[in-house]
């Protein structure tokens, strides 16, 4: 019995991560990057201490709404101030952080589930 999930061909999926790059439904792309469920955009940041509401204005904008947003800190979990996490959380983002690892496998599933989802990564 195949027991594969079903993802709908327009949903992204996180194929692979290593130093200094990603793998999206079969595309590389170099540096960091916001993966959202239909589409990938380059990403300035290269380190989580440079996160700011400013730098997540991307997944602000996205419409439907974005329900969760991962934040991967490259190969080590990086916290942000917790005045920054109030303030994103404040402008309406659910956000998890965690090293950028987890957060593609972690995108996957949420996809997988039909969840309205970004993850924000730092390569490892």
């Amino acid at each position: 019995m195949d027991i594969t999930p079903a993802v709908p061909e327009n949903r992204m999926l996180i194929d692979s991560y290593g130093p200094g790059r990603f793998q999206v439904r079969g595309i590389a792309y170099q540096g960091p990057v916001i993966v959202f469920p239909t589409h990938v955009v380059p990403w300035s940041l290269t380190r989580a201490a440079d996160v700011s509401l400013d730098a997540l204005s991307l997944v602000q904008q996205e419409s439907p709404p974005i329900e969760v947003l991962l934040l991967g800190t490259g190969e080590w979990m990086e916290m942000i101030p917790s005045a920054l996490r109030d303030t994103i959380r404040n402008a309406g983002l659910s956000m998890d952080i965690m090293k950028t690892g987890a957060a593609c496998r972690t995108f996957n599933v949420l996809m997988i589930e039909g969840r309205r989802a970004a993850a924000a990564l730092i390569p490892v």
